[in-house]
């Protein structure tokens, strides 16, 4: 009775082709063949290419990533996938292909990407603007976090933007006056009353000390002699000659606000204190409403999670594009928490630390019994999981202090097994430098009750994740100089997407040269992201060998066939 090939038997013919392929160079292949398209019927040129000929310097001997990579589960699921296997025969997937952290990018935020995907001049711009963009920039950071834990002031401050941008610009001043919230009060309600002392610091001053018998200071006399006895103070305000030119110039903006019912929230002395800790990155907001309110949108989520703990807000608006990473498998990062210390000793040992996690199903052998795991490592050259990277595991094996933490956790290994699959979805060259960024793992070490609460809520630690990523992109975007309106715009709108361009600037700049390649993604957008939420696909495109597979006859030929 006819079977169907079973998926060993099948891989066994994908690899053994693909062996000959290499062994033998381009002989015998003496057509020329469409790489990713049908092998036959007439196709117009806007449409499909046609490759030159295979010839032997197309081939690389000995190199047996391709064939290995067509071995994976992954691989065998996608070759599998009707929806996968179309948009793969069509050339310009080939040409997304070749900047496979752009393509992952693309379909992970692919609704965020079909508008400017379809306007590849537009793609451009914003491509050259990633490029210009320094995310995680330390103002940046400083803002993101400033704006996360006073969230409500910042709130009834962003409806006015005008007044923030004042606060920033007058920061001393406002900060001392912050100290004396009646009188403060009293002159952001009556900005017209004290435009008098506008170039007149000095007056003011004298006018303060006998506050009893002036009209605009009598109602609160006592504030204002407390301020004109604050020899700190009213320094600053001597100082700032066009500082009560500013409050009438913006009277009315000041004079909502300072209103009873708002005023304590919008004018809180801490929110005073981290604009002017923070001003230009402040001031940068308070000139894009649709910015300074989509960042408020953020902080607020990401206040929800972690506004009650300033030092844990740091450490994951420092290391967002680390964390974002990590909530799309939760599980590993419940793993970490777990083994915090474990994973701290690997700093240093990335390249270690990769191997590990690549194949933590081997790596289990060493459950219980991580002694064996440190013998292992020291004579790494003998040992089939650890060969590829002798050096790193020896050098791993020389670092006493490294080891000492990992044979103390009897269970990390068998905790590592357990996961195996998470943990290769995070540690393909595309992920692995994020995700396990070795200052993230620390953060969650030093941070580890901030972090644990996560462990049985995935959803919520996402949540926090992308909104600390968002926030980061778009505090950057606001206070970099010269950045494109459309960029800027984007942050507000897709800040997830335009974290993705900046933190692969150079794959989307790659990918702006490949405008039919764009159109194509746009076209075909709602495949693309349903393949973004399919494991398999992401595994794919993140190993190395990716890009390089897909422009192989091998490949074309699995896609086409299709069992």
């Amino acid at each position: 009775m006819a079977t169907s090939l079973s998926n060993n038997n099948r891989r066994m013919i994908l690899a053994g082709a693909a062996i000959v392929a290499v062994g033998l160079g381009a002989y015998g292949i003496g057509r020329v063949y469409p790489p990713l398209g049908p092998s036959s019927g007439t196709v117009g040129p806007a449409q499909r290419y046609v490759s030159s000929q295979v010839s032997d310097k197309d081939v690389t001997l000995g190199d047996t990533s391709v064939p290995q990579l067509m071995q994976t589960d992954a691989f065998e699921a996608m070759v599998r996938n009707p929806e996968f296997r179309k948009l793969a025969r069509d050339p310009n997937f080939g040409a997304l292909a070749k900047n496979p952290t752009a393509m992952a990018a693309l379909a992970a935020h692919a609704e965020a990407f079909k508008a400017i995907a379809s306007n590849p001049h537009g793609f451009t711009v914003l491509a050259q603007s990633a490029k210009q963009l320094t995310n995680g920039n330390a103002v940046g950071t400083e803002t993101a976090a400033a704006l996360t834990l006073n969230a409500d002031a910042f709130e009834l401050l962003a409806s006015q933007p005008n007044v923030l941008a004042v606060i920033a610009d007058h920061a001393e001043a406002f900060e001392m006056l912050a100290n004396h919230q009646d009188a403060l009060q009293a002159i952001l309600k009556n900005g017209p009353g004290f435009g008098r002392f506008a170039g007149k610091p000095g007056a003011f001053e004298q006018a303060a000390s006998s506050a009893s018998s002036d009209s605009a200071m009598a109602g609160e006399a006592k504030a204002f002699e407390d301020l004109a006895a604050d020899a700190n103070a009213m320094h600053a305000l001597t100082a700032d000659a066009s500082f009560f030119r500013a409050i009438d110039q913006n009277a009315a903006a000041f004079g909502k606000l300072a209103a009873d019912a708002s005023f304590h929230r919008a004018f809180d002395k801490d929110a005073i204190n981290a604009i002017g800790k923070n001003a230009s990155g402040f001031d940068a907001l308070a000139q894009n409403k649709n910015l300074l309110n989509a960042s408020i949108t953020q902080a607020h989520a990401l206040s929800d999670s972690f506004g009650g703990n300033p030092q844990a807000l740091h450490a994951l608006l420092d290391n967002s594009a680390a964390f974002s990473r990590l909530a799309s498998e939760p599980s590993v990062l419940q793993l970490i928490g777990g083994h915090a210390q474990t994973f701290d000793a690997f700093r240093g040992h990335q390249a270690a630390l990769q191997a590990i996690l690549q194949d933590a199903a081997a790596f289990g052998r060493f459950a219980g019994n991580p002694r064996a795991f440190e013998q292992a490592a020291a004579n790494a050259a003998t040992d089939s999981a650890m060969a590829g990277r002798a050096k790193a595991f020896e050098d791993l094996a020389a670092d006493s202090a490294a080891m000492r933490a990992i044979t103390s956790d009897a269970s990390f290994f068998r905790a590592l097994a357990a996961d195996a699959a998470a943990l290769r979805a995070l540690s393909t060259d595309a992920n692995f430098g994020r995700a396990f960024d070795a200052n993230a793992i620390h953060a969650i070490e030093v941070n580890g009750a901030a972090f644990s609460r996560f462990g049985g809520n995935p959803r919520a630690f996402e949540s926090a994740a992308n909104a600390a990523e968002a926030l980061s992109v778009q505090t950057a975007a606001g206070i970099t100089h010269n950045m494109d309106a459309q960029a800027v715009d984007m942050a507000a709108a897709y800040p997830q997407a335009f974290a993705a361009m900046t933190q692969n600037a150079d794959a989307f700049s790659r990918l702006a040269a490949e405008p039919q390649a764009l159109v194509f993604f746009a076209r075909n957008m709602d495949a693309f992201a349903r393949l973004g939420q399919d494991a398999n696909f992401r595994n794919l495109v993140g190993m190395s060998a990716f890009a390089n597979a897909v422009q192989s006859s091998q490949f074309a030929n699995a896609v086409n066939s299709g069992n």
